[in-house]
């Protein structure tokens, strides 16, 4: 039977009919809810076969823990954790260069009066991620000492911002897949060597006399590199600032660094430490806010030491009178001025208080014989001077011995102890053996290229660093604020450290060092009147994590009930550890662990 032609239904629409009567707004609402639908699936495979997902899930968890929705969270991961039954996740990718007190968003909205700003600012523990820091995408194992000194593996710090900026001043070049640091810097483009060459004119750079030196605003640090053929040790800082990476380019050089301001507190260092203070082209205003920076400089710098301004504002264009008041606070303080040499001019600092008080354009009085100069935690910054009378002995320049007489000789100064020199000698001996049995029993690679960055997290006297003194290495001393005031002594032995809190991160990037030691870990996060804990041991070896570099080794010493919770941790950070007896002939029940942090990738 035949079809039948009969004209189109209403209800029956044809082919032409739904073309012709298409509804735009419709098939784009379908269009969307399509493309919507296909979207959540992709999303879907994406996060559960690729690694993206696991970053966007450690982002979430990070997330949650800093909501403080449920304040009791942390601390059930915290307990799992300390109980071995937890790990700790990788933090997400882009947290590769993460300072937990050093972040520019939140900095941003704090006071800039006297850069508070760009000083540390922790946030509380709750606050704080509790996740594993990963290495940038191509990270190698650092190239080694000494040729680390002019290249680096740029896939380490991918940062190119000072190579393009400052590559005509000779502080660093990209070359390949290397950056290259020729040893320039702005007020020294032809080279640290020749600058220091032209300061030794002046300084007695050579022979001892010198072994402290602080450099401020230290760049990539090439000063304090190009002054360790000299033997003096320096310690470069500078802030975190827009070029991110100062002192991280500085540290993989294998260089000493540390990230500090000068702003509104003293810097964490002892009074009268350094041999020689160094700024060049540092931009910091000595005397602003009456000379308060001058000051802190003045507290720092040893008695016959000397002072080297480079670059504005000495016989700068347009700034004569930032100059004329520099020289007039210099004046005040009885310094003597040994040269100007172009734009730069060198003083020496007097051996006594005899200059003040005095009459002076800048109302500059003596500090209250009260006031310790050695305090430097969190400790705001004085508008008076540090009383040299304050800290008995004999610690000069000139009358210090020279180095390296000066790390075995007994300490100048110190009111802790009635028979110190005893007890150092002690532990001068103590440390000796200790490390002699590290090498040679628990088969870690101090003395070899391997290590060049080091950190002692409990210093004391510095035992431990004066006993690697033939080693290729330097030593961050870390003197806990808690603890006896020590770090002035481990100055005048001839090496150099800060004062820190280890309930705070520390002031530093993630993979810093190649080995990182500490002696008595629990006495580090307790409280020496209460003997209770003031933070917790999980969020102490993360932090120790983040310092540490891929395949860098920690060696921890305390009694065996620490030292098995202390390897319980180390397997949830993907250390693997290894607990061994003490040396012969040590008195007490310490174990020693020693842990490999594992090289791993997102």
């Amino acid at each position: 039977m035949g079809h039948v032609n009969l004209p189109p239904s209403k209800r029956t629409p044809t082919i032409t009919n739904i073309i012709n009567n298409y509804n735009p707004r419709h098939w784009r609402l379908i269009d969307l809810i399509s493309a919507a639908f296909f979207g959540l699936v992709f999303l879907f495979f994406v996060f559960v076969f690729t690694s993206l997902g696991d970053s966007l899930a450690a982002s979430g968890r990070q997330t949650l823990l800093m909501s403080g929705s449920d304040p009791q969270q942390r601390l059930r991961l915290v307990a799992a954790i300390e109980v071995g039954q937890r790990v700790i996740d990788a933090c997400p990718a882009d947290a590769v260069d993460h300072m937990p007190c050093e972040n520019p968003r939140l900095n941003s909205q704090l006071s800039r009066e006297m850069n508070y700003y760009r000083e540390r600012h922790c946030p509380p523990v709750e606050n704080t991620v509790l996740c594993l820091v990963p290495p940038p995408s191509g990270y190698k194992v650092s190239v080694q000492w000494p040729e680390s000194l002019h290249k680096i593996w740029h896939s380490n710090m991918p940062h190119n911002k000072i190579a393009d900026r400052k590559g005509h001043q000779g502080w660093m070049k990209l070359e390949g897949p290397h950056f290259i640091f020729p040893g320039g810097g702005t007020m020294f483009p032809d080279g640290a060597e020749q600058y220091i060459e032209k300061l030794g004119q002046y300084i007695p750079m050579n022979g001892g006399v010198l072994r402290t030196a602080l450099d401020m605003g230290c760049g990539v640090a090439s000063f304090g590199g190009f002054l360790l053929s000299q033997n003096i040790l320096t310690m470069s800082f500078a802030p975190r600032d827009s070029h991110k990476s100062q002192i991280q380019f500085a540290l993989e050089r294998g260089v000493p660094a540390f990230v500090a301001m000068l702003g509104t507190r003293r810097l964490p260092f002892p009074a009268f430490g350094f041999d020689l203070v160094h700024c060049s082209r540092c931009l910091i205003p000595f005397t602003a806010y009456n000379a308060t920076y001058f000051l802190e400089v003045d507290r720092l710098l040893r008695p016959g030491g000397y002072l080297v301004v480079s670059g504005p504002p000495v016989q700068w264009a347009k700034q004569d009178k930032e100059w004329s008041d520099l020289q007039g606070v210099a004046r005040a303080l009885c310094y003597e001025l040994i040269a100007v040499d172009g734009n730069t001019v060198i003083w020496k600092k007097s051996t006594g208080d005899l200059c003040l008080p005095n009459q002076n354009e800048f109302g500059l009085e003596l500090c209250d014989e009260s006031d310790d100069p050695n305090s430097a935690w969190y400790f705001k910054l004085k508008k008076c001077v540090s009383r040299i009378s304050s800290v008995k002995g004999e610690y000069a320049v000139g009358t210090i011995p020279k180095w390296p007489e000066r790390l075995t000789a007994p300490p100048p100064r110190s009111t802790l102890l009635k028979n110190v020199a005893d007890v150092y000698e002690a532990d001068t001996r103590r440390w000796v053996r200790r490390v002699a049995h590290y090498k040679n029993s628990l088969n870690i690679k101090l003395g070899t290229p391997a290590v060049r960055n080091v950190m002692d997290m409990n210093a004391f006297f510095g035992g431990f660093a004066a006993a690697l003194k033939s080693d290729p290495v330097w030593v961050m001393n870390v003197v806990p604020f808690r603890k006896p005031s020590t770090l002035d002594m481990i100055f005048d032995r001839g090496l150099i450290g800060v004062y820190h809190d280890w309930c705070e991160p520390f002031s530093t990037y993630p993979r810093s060092y190649d080995l990182i030691h500490v002696a008595s870990i629990e006495s580090l996060i307790k409280d020496p009147v209460s003997g209770k804990s003031r933070c917790n041991l999980v969020d102490l070896m993360v932090e120790i994590d983040r310092m540490l570099r891929p395949e860098g080794t920690v060696v921890v010493r305390d009694n065996p009930e620490v030292i098995d919770k202390v390897a319980r941790v180390a397997h949830a950070v993907r250390w693997r550890p290894t607990i061994y007896d003490k040396e012969p002939g040590s008195q007490g029940k310490d174990k020693i662990l020693v842990a490999t942090k594992t090289f791993w990738t997102l």
